[in-house]
């Protein structure tokens, strides 16, 4: 068993470590049989919405610790096979359905099992055989949405819903940051790639969690590289070619939201005041005012 501010991944990656050069193989020994995330029913909103670090509450493994406890959070639920949702005897049946949807949006993958007083049946944690490190890897909701060819309409129970907001036009950096000094607190979790006009050859991460949101570079655009590097990038991922723009090459923004109660079409408007102009188009990028994190690395 982990501690409550363990990160998830690298506990797995633990069991599952092999290094043939050293001969140390802990899968000969050990077997991760099953990643359990337990959920405080009671406390999950507060805890959400608290934008305290984990310093703040005494519970950094270090003095070095920046973590939020929402990162924390959430790293948890997105990393799992099975959800336990604990003290459930404490809240409403309507919060627990609510809260119910919310965890299978963030985690369409995971058994949620509701609990009270923490009393579960230990056959359904215990010799499940239900870890897969790959599928863990890749079963977070926001993940899950993004690699959907087409977003179809879902019916949306309690008001949560998620979306993709794709675009062919990069963020002006001042609008963009005007928007999420005001970021919706009706968006649970948004996560992807931003294209932003002062910084047009790197692509920028977005992850947002309640109040917590990071923000930075992940790397080059392709259609950055050297023209040798960008043939070999294509020879290698020729899926890139299928949403290749003769102008921008892979330059685009896509990322997830995940909502509750707020209006698509409003959320979306906001976002695409946020893009460069017709006018701004043609201007020298570079030359734009930007406060963001990461400006100047």
């Amino acid at each position: 068993m982990s501690t409550g501010v363990g990160e998830p991944v690298p506990v797995a990656q633990t069991f599952t470590y092999i290094d043939d050069e050293h001969g140390i193989d802990l899968s000969q020994y050990c077997r991760l049989d099953c990643m359990v995330t337990v959920v405080d029913a009671y406390r999950f909103w507060h805890d959400f919405s608290s934008g305290e670090s984990l310093l703040e509450r005494q519970q950094a493994a270090g003095d070095d610790d920046t973590r939020d406890v929402v990162d924390l959070l959430i790293s948890q639920i997105e990393f799992c096979d099975v959800l336990l949702l604990n003290k459930c005897e404490l809240v409403s049946a309507e919060e627990l359905e609510e809260l119910g949807q919310v965890l299978h949006k963030l985690q369409p993958r995971a058994k949620l099992i509701r609990t009270a007083h923490g009393k579960v049946d230990p056959k359904s944690i215990l010799n499940t055989g239900l870890f897969n490190f790959d599928e863990a890897s890749t079963s977070a909701g926001w993940m899950q949405e993004l690699e959907k060819d087409h977003h179809t309409p879902e019916m949306e129970e309690y008001g949560i819903s998620s979306f993709v907001y794709e675009r062919r036009r990069p963020f002006h950096p001042e609008r963009l940051i005007a928007w999420m000094e005001k970021f919706p607190e009706e968006v649970v979790r948004a996560k992807g790639i931003i294209w932003l006009a002062s910084r047009n050859e790197t692509a920028q991460s977005l992850s947002q969690a309640g109040p917590s949101i990071q923000f930075g570079s992940v790397g080059y655009w392709v259609a950055a590289l050297s023209e040798a590097e960008r043939q070999a990038v294509l020879a290698d991922e020729p899926e890139l070619k299928e949403e290749w723009d003769t102008v921008h090459g892979d330059r685009l923004t896509k990322f997830v939201l995940i909502r509750i109660n707020i209006n698509k079409e409003e959320l979306v408007a906001e976002l695409d005041k946020c893009l460069l102009t017709d006018e701004e188009m043609t201007m020298a990028w570079s030359e734009l005012k930007d406060n963001l994190p990461g400006a100047g690395d």
